[in-house]
């Protein structure tokens, strides 16, 4: 069994996210299990791409770099399909296509109960 670390507030603020970005392009949105990529997107009833959406507590203006764990970024590369990653933040979002991402790899993690088996690889600029 995995830990989760989304709260229903963050899960939340993903739903208004992806919903947002569907309605602004015509698409639609499957949400997967919780141990996968986040969602399924659609166009007319296709399949177009995987989106995982990352919760950024900050506005647009001081959003960047945008940080993504590296482990996402394999299990984006995995599903062999299209990927798209979205960062949501209080003002809007920012998204790109996984294939688009450059940036620097560094050690680091989550701050909140940080632990040294806890550790995540995170690219940034």
């Amino acid at each position: 069994m995995s830990i989760r670390f989304e709260s229903k507030k963050d899960l939340e603020r993903e739903t208004k996210a992806v919903t947002l970005f569907c309605n602004e392009y015509g698409l639609t949105y499957e949400k997967l299990s919780p141990n996968d990529i986040d969602f399924k997107i659609y166009k007319d009833g296709k399949f177009v791409f995987y989106l995982e959406v990352k919760g950024r507590l900050k506005t647009m203006y001081d959003c960047f770099p945008l940080p993504i764990a590296v482990r996402k970024l394999l299990k984006m590369a995995d599903k062999k399909e299209d990927g798209v990653i979205l960062w949501a933040c209080f003002d809007g979002v920012v998204f790109s296509r996984v294939e688009n991402l450059s940036g620097r790899i560094r050690m680091g993690g989550r701050k909140k109960n940080f632990k040294k088996n806890k550790r995540e690889v995170l690219p940034s600029p």
